[in-house]
């Protein structure tokens, strides 16, 4: 079916079928048959749902937009005050709360069933009346079996959650494919484009939680000159277009481009979508995912607003395990593909994601809860082996062998009472000059190029001790190792980076402290062996084995290892004074921060699904480096090629103590000594260091 194209027919069935439901969840909210406290849990999950009923009504007859600025943040506020702060704690949104209450039978359940009705808040803003409809009737389902409580109850339960997910599976995989992948639905675009944004209203309309981040944002945004909001979006699309230039890809055959970012910055991204369709693309918007079946564990991929609980996000990222099993896995991949086949004639268009990526947010350390829903080894698999599958059919039907890319980074007001000052010096770093950089950096990569290994030594606290083995040139006259790397698809400049030889390459990967895709990790360390990692630890928790599942599933996501897909040397001194600075250097994103230092990336290379591209420096040297040892079983065994994840681990200048390249015969050239760059050609990126 569908959903986005019923006929009138099929459209009544469905508000029918919802009038019925909402009628029915009335009366659950006043009944007393269900014995406490499930009866408490059933009342206030109704009354959730009455509540967004009523907004719903009000999206639909077009009221809700006559709403003022504080009536429309009242209504924002009491949909999601449910897990806002300490209200959390009491929430049966919180699996801790749930299964105190309720039991640990039916506690992690009923958590997992609200936090997915909660999703329906989206549902009700895109007026997405199909899938309201099936998950109203699935909460009816589950009242029903409890109802009638009996020793059966549980299974039960957990079988029509099964039942649903599997039975839903294609209507569900086939909308998310949809709206990610076709410009022609297009919620996001319409309010940016059509809305009048010097309003702050217009914030209330994509449903998502509206904080003081997106507030002060969109106001701080409205107060720039508009030559400065066309000079930032300038800089984000023409990133974009160059980096289909220096790869050598044909941007005049794709007619499509994904733009991802965070609330706020609306006034920017409508200059994007400008630029973008001055190129021929037309710009696909989509929400970051909330449903179990859609969302990779926390991680927002999408346009999203700041979180109303990180906690909330992270207790819930493998709620999939409440129903995951070897046929549901199929399934999905078998209604992903039907999807893209039903659409190849727009996907085969698709020239590659933007993203603006937003930092300043306070670190979030997160608490490991024994009641969060967690993967068996079994399912662990089976989600490795779906993300493998579905990166394979993305390149079969993206076609991401032709594909580029660009990501730039803005603060956000959360970072304090600095924010106009750094998103000022942001702006500064984001525009630094290539040539300059180009140059310099070219003079590291003729050294490293020379080089056996490279080795790099932590300092002070930082007990890093690594030797990356770089692969063997042929022809040290047209070959090079590392891509001099400026902005282009990654704003701002400042990295050389390479695929390293995985035989040979071993050490100690340790950092104090880094921040990684919204997490943070004290004294992370990784042991390398032929480039794999064979040992990882950290001290986020007292207990050992919270440390090591903390990293298995947030750093290796849930791989027995991952390889060190990348080796790099970022340039970007000016941003890592920024940094410091302000002392925000633990919130930069890794956009900004894997350039302040050198980096390792585990999992796969940056060239990943397009290694056949031949790739070229502005010296007209080829990069061989685009493969290594698991990356060539593309050829032979393509599900063993990709682990579908490319983590970055930046040390900063001041945790280094060396970085040289290593010569054939044990000789070494410094690069790095002593936290400053010392090779000849490079001395001008320490003036940085000496600004006050």
């Amino acid at each position: 079916m569908d959903i986005m194209n019923l006929s009138k027919e099929e459209m009544k069935s469905v508000l029918e079928r919802y009038e019925l439901a909402m009628e029915r969840i009335r009366e659950i909210e006043r009944e007393e048959e269900v014995r406490m406290p499930l009866r408490d849990y059933f009342q206030k999950v109704s009354a959730f749902l009455i509540l967004l009923d009523d907004v719903a009504q009000k999206v639909r007859d077009g009221s809700y937009l006559k709403l003022s600025l504080k009536e429309l943040q009242a209504v924002n506020r009491s949909l999601y005050n449910d897990i806002i702060e300490d209200n959390y704690l009491e929430s049966y949104a919180n699996p801790t709360y749930a299964c105190k209450k309720l039991g640990k039978r039916y506690g992690k359940l009923l958590s997992f069933l609200y936090t997915e009705l909660r999703a329906l808040i989206v549902f009700a803003f895109e007026k997405q009346l199909y899938l309201h409809t099936i998950y109203l009737e699935l909460f009816i389902q589950v009242y029903g079996l409890i109802r009638w409580e009996d020793e059966f109850s549980f299974k039960d339960i957990k079988r029509a959650i099964h039942d649903f997910m599997y039975d839903y599976c294609d209507v569900i995989i086939d909308y998310r494919t949809k709206e990610t992948s076709d410009p022609a639905y297009s919620f996001a675009k319409d309010i940016i484009m059509e809305a009048d944004l010097s309003d702050l209203r217009y914030l209330y309309r994509f449903g998502d939680y509206i904080s003081e981040n997106e507030l002060k944002t969109a106001e701080f945004i409205n107060s720039l000159p508009e030559e400065q909001i066309k000079s930032m979006a300038d800089t984000f699309t023409s990133g974009f277009e160059r980096g289909f230039l220096v790869a050598g890809l044909d941007l005049s055959i794709k007619n499509n481009v994904n733009i991802r970012y965070q609330i706020g910055f609306e006034r920017v991204v409508r200059q994007a979508v400008k630029n973008f369709m001055q190129l021929g693309l037309e710009p696909i918007i989509f929400r970051a995912a909330y449903l179990a079946l859609n969302k990779k564990q926390h991680l927002k991929i999408g346009y999203h607003a700041s979180s109303p609980n990180k906690q909330y996000e992270y207790d819930h990222r493998f709620d999939i395990g409440i129903f995951l099993d070897k046929g549901l896995k199929n399934r999905m991949i078998e209604s992903r593909k039907a999807s893209l086949e039903k659409i190849k004639h727009i996907t085969q268009n698709y020239a590659g994601p933007a993203l603006i990526e937003v930092f300043g947010e306070e670190l979030f350390a997160p608490e490991d809860k024994a009641e969060a829903i967690k993967l068996n080894k079994l399912q662990q698999k089976l989600m490795t082996q779906y993300y493998n599958d579905e990166k394979l059919l993305s390149k079969e039907y993206l076609k991401l062998e032709e594909i580029s890319f660009t990501i730039i980074s803005y603060p956000i007001p959360e970072i304090g009472e600095d924010f106009e000052d750094i998103f000022a010096d942001t702006i500064k770093v984001n525009t630094l000059d290539n040539v300059t950089y180009t140059k310099i950096q070219q003079s590291i990569i003729d050294t490293l190029d020379k080089g056996e290994y490279v080795r790099i030594l932590g300092k002070g606290k930082n007990r890093t001790n690594m030797m990356v083995k770089l692969q063997p040139l042929k022809d040290g006259d047209k070959e090079t190792n590392f891509e001099n790397c400026v902005a282009d698809v990654n704003i701002p400049v400042g990295e050389v980076f390479t695929s390293p030889q995985l035989s040979g390459t071993h050490g100690i990967l340790h950092v104090p402290l880094v921040y990684l895709n919204d997490l943070a990790y004290y004294d992370l360390e990784l042991v390398f062996e032929d480039g794999r990692i064979v040992d990882y630890s950290c001290k986020n928790y007292d207990d050992l084995d919270k440390n090591k599942s903390f990293i298995k599933e947030n750093l290796l996501y849930n791989h027995e290892t991952l390889p060190l897909g990348e080796f790099a040397i970022g340039t970007n001194t000016t941003a890592y004074m920024m940094g410091k600075k302000y002392d925000i250097a633990p919130k930069l994103p890794i956009l900004i921060a894997e350039k302040t230092g050198p980096h390792f990336a585990v999992g796969d290379t940056c060239y990943s699904m397009r290694e056949d591209l031949k790739v070229y420096n502005p010296d007209g040297k080829e990069i061989i480096a685009r493969d290594n040892e698991y990356s060539l079983l593309r050829k032979t065994n393509p599900s063993k090629a990709y682990f579908n994840c490319h983590t970055d681990i930046t040390l900063p200048y001041d945790e280094i103590m060396e970085i040289s390249a290593v010569l054939s015969d044990g000789s070494t050239i410094p690069i790095i000594k002593d936290s400053r760059f010392v090779l000849e050609g490079t001395k001008l990126l320490n003036e940085a260091f000496d600004m006050k």
